[in-house]
């Protein structure tokens, strides 16, 4: 215990006196004030006077021929005089910024003043229910044909009722009736959960990979100034390599704590300023059992594959050599995150594969809290899960102590599976 100790406070004051290490959490913490603090120095620096001078409205302005109107785009409008006056107001309400001229110019004309930029677009009407939409650049969010078929549809439906005997009013009343509907989720909001979730996975997926690979990288830079057969010879590798995993552990914590920690005092500090704000609201009202969910995941998930990193880490001889030797860790956890990112996209994190890495050590710590976060989970299969996750840390450590105890007398060309495991039933 007292070894383990030394190296526990070893490791974890060079995490926290490493200048990147601190760079880098500071950053972070500056950005997010600069985010969380924007609305409120956008309003500080904004204009003292609030009365703002009253306009006329677009529609007003074709009315009245003020100059605004005479500066807004022209949308050409070609029908039949009946249609004129039905279709007056519509497009008007419809499109608020544009200039509506109706015209009885032949087509030719039409596209001559389109390319020449004396008007926008053009709706050419064969009736209420046809029509050519013509403008000169076609936009990828040009909602201009999907606005003019609803305007037409309810004209249509308009005429056809008043030929039928309706009065305008009641036709009217027919039109605008609005359908009253009520939400009751008896489980879980995932639109309400999903981008706190996926900003939980996301920064479990940084930290893992980044300290997993900084635990890699330190066990190599040991063993090839050759510290480390000085090291494990006056030291359990046991008490070494949980050492070591356990001051990366609480450093990655400390960084989210204050990353995430300021985060929420600043946004208490200017929440008043975010009223309305859905997603980031959401973010900050995670759960609290959800939030301690997420921290045993992480702690666990976070141990399972730092011991793995170690353990490869102690078999590279260079450190050129841990980027190829930790390939097939760093690709099982891209595996997890990539499942779990789609099953997210998809709305159904219920599938049969979530469900099966949900109870594999090396996926659950992902999955298992997406479904906790958007699904409704069983608890005995969020024990089992958590049961199979501390057995395979265990498990894992045990083993990489073993493999880096054998790993640090290793040099020369990676070994492989074999070799190594023929060396640990020796030891």
């Amino acid at each position: 215990m007292k070894q383990f100790s030394k190296i526990f406070k070893f490791e974890l004051k060079n995490y926290l006196t490493n200048k990147i290490f601190v760079g880098v959490t500071l950053f972070l913490v500056v950005v997010i004030a600069g985010v969380m603090f924007f609305p409120r120095v956008r309003e500080a620096l904004g204009p003292k006077d609030p009365t703002v001078p009253e306009s006329s409205s677009p529609a007003e302005g074709m009315t009245d021929g003020a100059d605004s109107a005479h500066d807004a785009p022209v949308m050409l409008l070609v029908c039949s005089e009946e249609e004129q006056a039905l279709l007056k107001d519509a497009f008007a309400g419809a499109f608020p910024r544009y200039r509506i001229v109706f015209s009885d110019d032949d087509i030719e004309e039409i596209k001559r003043m389109i390319t020449s930029e004396e008007a926008e677009c053009a709706f050419v009407l064969d009736g209420l229910t046809s029509y050519t939409y013509y403008v000169n650049n076609l936009s990828m969010y040009d909602s201009g044909t999907s606005i003019a078929d609803s305007i037409l549809q309810n004209v249509y439906q308009m005429r056809a009722m008043l030929n039928s005997g309706m009065t305008a009013q009641q036709a009217q009343d027919v039109l605008s009736v609005e359908i009253e509907h009520e939400e009751q989720s008896l489980g879980k909001d995932q639109a309400k959960n999903f981008f706190y979730t996926y900003i939980m996975i996301f920064a479990l997926y940084m930290v893992i990979i980044l300290y997993g690979q900084m635990v890699a990288t330190n066990v190599a830079t040991e063993k090839s100034s050759r510290a480390m057969e000085l090291l494990i010879t006056s030291a359990n590798p046991v008490s070494m390599m949980f050492g070591k995993v356990l001051a990366s552990c609480c450093a990655g914590l400390i960084q989210l704590v204050a990353v995430f920690g300021s985060s929420l005092l600043f946004f208490q500090m200017n929440q008043d300023y975010w009223v309305g704000n859905e997603m980031v609201s959401s973010m900050f009202g995670m759960p609290v059992d959800l939030f301690v969910y997420m921290l045993i995941f992480f702690v666990l998930g976070f141990f399972i594959y730092a011991f793995l990193y170690g353990a490869i880490g102690s078999t590279a001889s260079k450190l050129e050599d841990i980027n190829t030797s930790v390939m097939p860790i760093t690709l099982l956890f891209v595996f997890a995150f990539l499942v779990v990112m789609f099953s997210m996209s998809s709305g159904n994190v219920d599938t049969v594969l979530m469900k099966v890495c949900s109870f594999i050590p090396f996926t659950s710590p992902m999955a298992m809290f997406t479904r906790l976060a958007m699904s409704t989970v069983p608890l005995y299969e969020v024990v089992i899960s958590i049961a199979l996750l501390l057995v395979s840390v265990i498990g894992v450590g045990v083993l990489s102590a073993k493999i880096y105890r054998v790993g640090v007398l290793l040099y020369g060309t990676p070994p492989k599976i074999g070799a190594i495991l023929k060396a640990i039933r020796k030891s």
